[in-house]
Formats: structure tokens, C-alpha cells, sequence
């Protein structure tokens, strides 16, 4: 039944088809935006409809920006002869707000996974391969996460690339900083053994 008009019940329908958000969240978002000052309003159904014609993918690394290259790529001074392998932008962001992670990225958009219908040529494994051919990159790091899909994703990819010489390595996963052993699962804590470092 449509209690609010048409206007106010398309816009909760729209943001209901937002990832994450569902009917009463839409209807909180709605209500906040219509209370909204009619500049504020404008200003955001410009920003979305600008992200959206505007932005494309790197040509390089495939992160979301909106030049040929995104702004990693395009820095002479991060260190093009490592590449970080993640699942998408969000994850190459996590790593970002580390500041610590100084060489460039290459984002799969997705990781294997058959029973969702996707399988590997799917994802932008032949554009990572691409950028192997001029033989600059020494190391690629694959940081898919720690999900049955990011594992075998991991595999495949490393299994790709051994044989074309490049030192293939993963990042390390195990216990967290301020984690209770007593409540970390066994997987997790096998991992943790097995990547153990020297003190």
C-alpha cells in the first residue's frame, strides 16, 4: 500500500536496491532526504549521477577513477616492480589506510566461484597476466581474503604465474592483534602456526 505518495515510495523502493539496505533502512534514508536543505538534495543526485558517468576503470590495475589512470598507477614513486593482487576496490583501500603497502595494485573485480557462476575468465586474470610481459614486476602478493572462494582463487593465480618466474607469494592470516585464543577457530589457528615468524 502506498502510505507516502508516489514520489516517496519510488524513492524507498530505489534505495531498498541498495546492497545492505533494506525496507526500513530506505525509509529512514528517504525520510532524511526529503527533510534535507533543496541544495544539499541536488548536490547529492549530482555527485551520484557524476560517479556514475564519470568514473571508469584504470586501464592499468582496473580500480575505479576517473582519468585513464588512477592515481597509484600514475605515481612514479610507488614501486611498480610489486604488484598486490586483491578482490576489489574496497580491499586496495583497506590496505591504503595502512600506509605501508608502497607498490601498485591489480583488482580482480571478484574471486572464483563456481557455484555463483563465476569462473576465472570472468575476473581480470588475463590483464594481470598482460602486465607480466614486460618482465619489470619481481613480486606479486595475492591478497584475496581468507573466504573457501579467495583461497581457490589464490591457487589459481598462484599456480598461473610460478611458472612464468615472478616470486608469487600470499599474504599472512592468523590470529588478530587483541584476539582471545580460546575463541579463535582451529583453521584460523593452524594458519597462525604455520605462518609463525622469528622473534
Amino acid at each position: 500500500m502506498d502510505y507516502f505518495g508516489s514520489p516517496v515510495s519510488k524513492l524507498i523502493e530505489e534505495l531498498s536496491r541498495l546492497p545492505g539496505i533494506g525496507r526500513k533502512s530506505a525509509q529512514r534514508l528517504a525520510f532524511h532526504m526529503i527533510r534535507m536543505p533543496k541544495e544539499e538534495t541536488q548536490a547529492l543526485a549530482e555527485a551520484i549521477v557524476s560517479a556514475r558517468t564519470q568514473v571508469r576503470y584504470c586501464k592499468e590495475c582496473g580500480c575505479l577513477t576517473d582519468e585513464e589512470l588512477c592515481p597509484i598507477c600514475s605515481d612514479a614513486s610507488r614501486d611498480h616492480t610489486v604488484i598486490m593482487v586483491v578482490e576489489d576496490a574496497r580491499d586496495m583501500a583497506a590496505y591504503e589506510r595502512t600506509r605501508q603497502y608502497k607498490g601498485v595494485y591489480h583488482i580482480l573485480q571478484g574471486v572464483i566461484s563456481p557455484l555463483s557462476g563465476v569462473n576465472p575468465q570472468d575476473l581480470k586474470i588475463k590483464e594481470l597476466l598482460e602486465r607480466l610481459k614486460d618482465e619489470t614486476v619481481q613480486e606479486v602478493i595475492i591478497a584475496t581474503n581468507p573466504t573457501v572462494e579467495g583461497e581457490t582463487t589464490a591457487m589459481y593465480l598462484s599456480r598461473l604465474l610460478k611458472p612464468l618466474g615472478v616470486k608469487v607469494t600470499r599474504i599472512a592470516n592468523g590470529v588478530p592483534v587483541g584476539g582471545d585464543l580460546e575463541y579463535i577457530d582451529e583453521v584460523t589457528l593452524a594458519r597462525a602456526l604455520e605462518g609463525r615468524v622469528p622473534l
